[in-house]
Order: C-alpha cells, then structure tokens, then sequence
C-alpha cells in the first residue's frame, strides 16, 4: 500500500520578479495567465515569453471548447515548459498542455488518446483554495457531457509548485472566500477518506488548524484581517492539496460538479453549498470512524464542543461567503433527478472516496434538502 507521495519541488518567493530571475524565463516557456495578473506583475519586465490571456477565450470555469480554442491558437508555437499563474481555472487548463498529441481536450478526458507529457510544468497558484499546483487532476467542464469530469493522471502533476504570496493581495474578498473554503472542504474530505493515511492526515490536520484559525480571525476582526495571514493561507491550501492529492476527495466534489458544469458555479462555492449537508449524512450513518477525529480536530480549532460542530462551523463560514438554496443559481426541481443521475454516471471516481456510501435516494434527499 503506497502510504504517501509528492513528485513537485515546492518553491517560494516573495514577489514575481524572484521567481521570474531565479527559473529564467524566456522565449521557451508558454505562460497561461490573466490579463489583470499579467499588467502589475509580468509586463513591466518586458519578458520574452509566449503569453497566453486565459479569458480571452471564455469566462468563468474552464470547458472543452475554451480549452481547444487556445490549443488551436497556439499550435505553431514552439515552447519546452508550461507556467500557469493563476487560479483553479488557469492551473486546470495549464495541466493539458504539458501533454502529447492532444487535438481535441475531450479525447484526453475520455482516455481516447494516450496521456504522455512531454513538457515541463510550472504551476503558480493566485488563489488560495484548489491546491492544484500539487495533484494529478485537471478538471474541465465537458459541454458536451453537461458537467465537469476530473483527468487524474501522473503525467498532469507540476515539476515545480511556486508560492508567491504577494499575487493574493489583489484578490477579492469573494473570491478569496470561495477558495480559502474550498482548501478547508479539500482538507476534511481528504482526512476521512478510505485512502487516507496517517501521512496524509498530518497535512489534513495542519490545513484545517490553520484555515479555521485565519476564518475566526476574519469573523472577529474583519476581511482586512486576511491580508495579515497571506502566506499562512497559501500554505494551507498547499497543503489541503497534498493531502487530497495523495488521498482524495469524495460527495461534496461529486454532488457540486452538475450544479457547477449546469449553473455556472464557481468550483469553491458549489463545494461550499455541499459541505456540511453531506457531512451531516457522513455523521448519521457511520458516526465512529474518522469523523469522530475530523468533528475533533474542527471542533478544537472553532473552541467549540463537538455536539454541534457543523452548526458552529456554518456559522464561521457564513461570515466569509452566505450560503443560499441551490434555486438560487438557476438550478430547477426537474434537475434534481437529472443531477443524481449525472453523479452516478459520470463522478464514480469521487464516490468512491466517500467516507460512508451513498445510495442514489440519499444523494437525491441531499439535492432536494438544498434545493
């Protein structure tokens, strides 16, 4: 049994310029970026790189047919190393260009065509929520298909994972929220897990110690206090994405993916409307197992009792991002059907993870509960 692995080199710098100077980059690397991270932090250093604006070919999360437009644009180009400096959207579609004889992004994803890498790959996250830059899985919505699929494959892991804290300063209390609380979500997901290990649950642990800690503060104190624990939150969510890299992550990713491949949800929001509903179902159905430490760890880090952890823990999370009925975001009551169905077809990766399994009238009620 593997107990634990981590093929990236982690670096970190304090600022663009170092990682820039220190990895040389030049007219070999293609840099998949935004535009608004790319005006302060790139242009003034005049690099020779080939730049790829990322919504300049869609916005919102990354899809098929955004994916293919940049791959049939930048085919003449010759480049030997992939650098993806953004957030979960850019990091997703940076991992398919480090691959071999991709035409068509949705052959990869069905495993029509074999996975081979054949570049090297430099992840950057300006986020502090999907971990990304340390797993093996780029997620995309297939439009095809009407939600997101995970590719889980070696070949997508970075050479090197680059943390420069100075790229959060910029961004959005929202969206900073959204993310922040998806690296919590990666980090209780991955702590019960049937493939976690005592390795991968240290880094669990840490992520939700120090996550929930920088949460308080910020329910306390205000958003501004989030530019005080930059650093500290960039770690946290690196490593929620060691441990969910190594050990996974079950229902809360499944259920989400219809409502974000459907409604156009933000992957962190849609986790988020989730997280503590399956949780809750976790806790009924098998309350003894690694739930009673993970409800542990939560309750220490909230000072709470564990009698009513996830009320408590909904509580925090409410003063970072509101929580609303899933109607809310277009979703209707005929989808509720259509989206369970959709999860057993297409998210059998992630269910198998779960902690506790669920039938397909308990994924139903989940849906129904939320709606």
């Amino acid at each position: 049994m593997q107990l634990f692995k981590l093929k990236t080199k982690l670096h970190e710098f304090d600022t663009f310029a170092e990682f820039a100077k220190e990895f040389s980059l030049g007219e070999k690397d293609l840099v998949i970026t935004n535009e608004f991270l790319f005006d302060p932090f790139m242009k003034p250093h005049g690099l020779s790189c080939h730049f790829v604006m990322q919504e300049k070919y869609g916005s919102g999360e990354p899809s098929d047919e955004m994916i293919n437009r940049i791959f049939e644009d930048i085919r003449l180009i010759d480049y030997n190393r992939v650098i993806a400096i953004g957030g979960g959207t850019v990091i997703d579609i940076s991992k398919l260009f480090v691959l071999q004889g991709v035409r068509n992004v949705t052959d990869a994803f069905d495993r029509k065509i074999p996975i081979i890498k054949d570049k090297q790959l430099v992840i950057i996250p300006t986020t502090c929520g999907t971990g990304s830059e340390v797993t093996n899985i780029s997620i995309a919505e297939l439009k095809s298909k009407h939600t997101k699929l995970g590719l889980a494959d070696d070949a997508l892991l970075a050479d090197d994972a680059v943390l420069i804290p100075e790229f959060l300063k910029n961004l959005p209390f929202r969206f900073y929220s959204a993310s922040a609380i998806d690296a919590l979500i990666h980090a209780v997901e991955s702590y019960v897990s049937p493939r976690a290990t005592p390795y991968s649950q240290l880094f669990s642990k840490e992520a939700i110690r120090i996550s929930l800690d920088i949460f308080r503060n910020i329910a306390q104190q205000g958003e501004e206090y989030r530019f005080e624990r930059l650093r500290d939150m960039l770690i946290a969510s690196n490593y929620a994405g060691i441990a969910f890299g190594n050990a996974g992550v079950g229902a809360v990713h499944a259920l989400s993916y219809p409502l974000g491949g459907t409604c156009h949800v933000p992957h962190g929001e849609a986790n988020y409307q989730f997280f503590t509903k399956v949780f809750k179902a976790y806790q009924q159905k098998n309350p003894t197992g690694s739930i009673k430490e993970s409800n542990q760890i939560l309750a220490e880090s909230l000072n709470v009792s564990t009698y009513n952890v996830y009320e408590q823990l909904d509580s925090v999370l409410e003063r970072m991002l509101a929580k609303k009925p899933l109607r809310e975001y277009g979703m209707t009551e005929a989808n509720i059907d259509g989206f369970t169905t959709n999860v057993l077809e297409t998210q059998q990766r992630l269910l198998a993870n779960n902690y506790a399994p669920f039938t397909d009238e308990e994924i139903r009620e989940i849906y129904s509960f939320l709606y």
